[in-house]
């Protein structure tokens, strides 16, 4: 009877060979991503161990970090938040002797099937996780590996225990109504993301709070964050009987298109209707109008995640941590209105 488990048994009853199971379970390229998953399921079911040298090199630090970006490409393409942040990343790592190894992906479950291979293989140090969702299928795999280095850029409140990096979502968003407010504004809408990302229901939550408290009357509509949904958006608000008179967009690009199309329907901005992103960019200051935005000084942000996981990579105890950097930078979109109106 064996003693162990040895490659070519997984390669056996995954029904393909033995270089391809080594390519999988190494994270190295020559394999579909089908065949990988396959490969990692049946492992992951025989209980398949490394032997003594290659667990030796797996647990040996790499000074690689980990991020997997799972957008829609049209999303992402024109996304500045995210390009930001990883700007902040590698500033640091390059500076302290660290790689950030970046994968995209599909969709969640994809993204699940690149955790367990690096942590299989132990191709990272550490892992940054972003856009965490309500029920995230990530949060639930990564509670099997307490040990496993993990920061999650959400509150603290969605993070389920795990270290997270929070935004003051509910500072923020108190700033941008109490502001309109002060402008005259008395019917606010928002364009915001996806219903099921944690940031999103941290916001309508704090938006729902804040609006309510001054008795203004609120609209909230969810989107995908690219343009065409911003536009189709805005289309849908400022073709209510009692349109909105001040619409708050969760990110830059989708504030660009607020402004086209409210000026392609006639309104003038920021006479008739004022616009305010979430997201601060070279594009808000380029704009005309430019655009008033919240800046979150997301390169900062970055460079302080990428502290906080070094840490974490190199066994120093971090706790989660929420920052308060923000700022309201008034620009020519936003302006005041007759509070009759």
């Amino acid at each position: 009877m064996k003693s162990k488990m040895t490659i070519a048994d997984v390669a056996k009853a995954a029904g393909v060979s033995s270089s391809a199971v080594s390519y999988a379970l190494n994270g190295k390229p020559g394999v579909s991503e089908k065949t990988r998953d396959k490969v990692l399921q049946v492992a992951e079911q025989m209980g398949w161990k490394p032997n003594s040298a290659a667990k030796a090199l797996s647990d040996a630090s790499t000074h690689s970090i980990g991020l997997i970006l799972t957008y829609d490409t049209d999303v992402l393409s024109v996304e500045s938040y995210t390009m930001e942040l990883i700007a902040g990343l590698t500033a640091v790592f390059e500076a302290q002797g660290y790689s950030l190894l970046l994968r995209s992906s599909s969709n969640r479950q994809h993204e699940v099937s690149i955790m367990k291979e690096w942590i299989a293989t132990g191709a990272v140090d550490a892992l940054l996780m972003l856009n965490v969702e309500l029920s995230d299928p990530r949060v639930a795999l990564l509670k099997q590996y307490p040990k496993f280095p993990v920061l999650m850029l959400c509150s603290v409140e969605m993070s389920d225990g795990m270290t997270a990096l929070s935004d003051n979502e509910k500072g923020a968003a108190h700033l941008i109504v109490d502001y309109c407010y002060e402008l005259g504004h008395r019917h606010i809408a928002r364009v915001a993301g996806p219903e099921m990302m944690g940031h999103t229901f941290v916001r309508d939550n704090a938006f729902l709070d804040e609006t309510s408290e001054l008795n203004l009357r609120y609209n909230c509509l969810h989107t995908d964050y690219s343009p065409a949904a911003g536009r189709r958006s805005v289309e849908r608000l400022l073709s209510l009987p009692n349109p909105p008179t001040a619409i708050v967009c969760d990110n830059d690009v989708m504030a660009l298109a607020a402004i086209r199309t409210a000026r392609r329907l006639g309104f003038k901005v920021p006479e008739d209707l004022s616009i305010i992103s979430w997201d601060d960019s070279f594009m808000c200051e380029i704009n005309e109008p430019s655009v008033t935005a919240l800046n979150r000084n997301v390169v900062g942000r970055g460079k302080r995640a990428a502290r906080m996981l070094i840490d974490m990579a190199e066994g120093r105890p971090v706790d989660s941590y929420v920052e308060d950097d923000y700022e309201l930078i008034f620009r020519d979109s936003s302006g005041p209105i007759d509070p009759k109106e």
